[in-house]
């Protein structure tokens, strides 16, 4: 019998997940936020009061709301390991620092292999690590 924590499990867990986007659920592990809205721990950019938003939903279908753009995606989770693959992110009327910033986010969701939670921190990490905050009010 497999465990959810042997090897093989993950790596059927993301076969299925990437094959199968629509018809594999997202596995939740114990800790991920499923359901909740997280926005990413950092400075807010000049004359912008916007910080990035992700919204995972029960099976892992993502709303994102950026510094300027806004788009869907889905993340796949097993074990500590996820996969976020993005969708069309909506073009708006931005400057381009920040259109830049928000494909630079996008990017560096795409390249996480891991994540981690410590309370209300949940990590992304990859090339460069994403820490968001999970909006609990």
């Amino acid at each position: 019998m497999i465990s959810a924590t042997d090897p093989r499990y993950v790596a059927i867990a993301l076969l299925l997940s990437v094959a199968m986007p629509g018809v594999a659920p997202a596995y939740a592990a114990d800790e991920f936020p499923f359901g909740l809205e997280m926005t990413l721990d950092a400075a807010r950019q000049p004359s912008s009061k916007r910080l990035p938003t992700l919204e995972i939903g029960d099976n892992g279908e993502t709303r994102l709301e950026l510094w300027c753009k806004g788009g869907k995606g889905q993340f796949s989770i097993a074990g500590n390991t996820v996969i976020f693959v993005p969708g069309p992110l909506q073009e708006r009327a931005c400057p381009p620092d920040r259109a830049q910033a928000d494909d630079a986010l996008v990017a560096a969701l795409s390249e996480a292999t891991t994540w981690k939670r410590q309370g209300d921190l949940i990590t992304f990490l990859g090339a460069q690590p994403l820490r968001f905050r999970l909006n609990t009010n």
